[in-house]
């Protein structure tokens, strides 16, 4: 019995091995050819240099580009949270009548693909006569994050006992203080869950900004018109450090969370 747990346990830490090897490697390459010295990337590296993220920071043009990535991420955030925590309530909180009919509706979009989403959007914006821009941009993530956000708050409100309401309402609570004192502080959990989905969605998404950004651009449109055309190693230090940005974000938001239970739990 003793050899079959050390051996199922060997297979499933070979295996996680195995994924994290897949998974990770590309983004270890890309590493590697950022502090490459030379223009082109090449196994095993001859001489590194870290010149090429200096460059990439010292960039004008980079700067503006990350802006506008984190302005239209944090819109992005703020519109879909919103949205998506009293679309959560109406999805899986209270019974009415269509309910059915909206939580199907509210998913549709999530099977779209993005390009053939993007092209509608741009379609209609040019139907309409409005010029893409970032704020276009805003409008065509929101539309495909918020289902997404709104799934990942459902979850829990699920959980969410409406008792407690109830009991607020018995003591003399008007429906404002149930919401900001009852309601809000039990479902921040899956609020902050939803942020960081939406911000790190909209900071990745490449589809989508590709049809609706017009003359603006984001890091994923750079790093794509880059390695299109006049490829440079700041490609990949750009990339190594979005990559890290958002591993940050994720590892804050972690740190976050768990002092939130710690918090609830004491």
């Amino acid at each position: 019995m003793a050899i079959t747990h050390k051996r199922r346990d060997a297979a499933i830490w070979s295996w996680t091995l195995f994924v994290l090897v897949v998974v990770y490697l590309p983004i270890v390459c890309g590493a590697l050819a950022s502090f490459n010295k030379s223009r082109y990337f090449g196994f095993p590296v001859k001489q590194y240099s870290a010149d090429w993220w200096s460059k990439t920071v010292d960039s004008i043009e980079i700067s503006m580009i990350v802006k506008t990535s984190i302005l239209v991420a944090l819109l992005v955030t703020v519109v879909s949270v919103v949205i998506a925590t009293f679309g959560a309530l109406a999805f899986a909180r209270y019974d009415w009548k269509g309910r059915r009919l909206y939580q199907k509706l509210i998913l549709l979009p999530i099977f779209f693909p993005q390009p053939v989403l993007g092209l509608a959007m741009l379609l209609g914006f040019n139907a309409v006569g409005i010029q893409t821009s970032w704020a276009t941009a805003v409008f065509a993530h929101t539309v495909w994050i918020v289902p997404v956000v709104t799934l990942v708050i459902a979850i829990q409100v699920y959980g969410f006992d409406p008792a407690l309401e109830e009991a607020a309402f018995d003591l003399g609570c008007s429906r404002l203080q149930v919401l900001r004192e009852v309601t809000l502080p039990l479902l921040w959990p899956g609020i902050w869950s939803g942020m960081l989905f939406a911000f790190l969605l909209s900071w990745s998404n490449f589809p989508l900004s590709l049809y609706t950004t017009g003359a603006d651009s984001t890091i994923p449109e750079w790093l794509y018109a880059k390695m299109v055309a006049g490829y440079t190693p700041m490609v990949p230090a750009l990339g190594t450090m979005a990559t890290l940005g958002a591993a940050a974000l994720l590892l804050a938001g972690g740190l976050v969370g768990l002092l939130m239970r710690r918090r609830a739990a004491a």
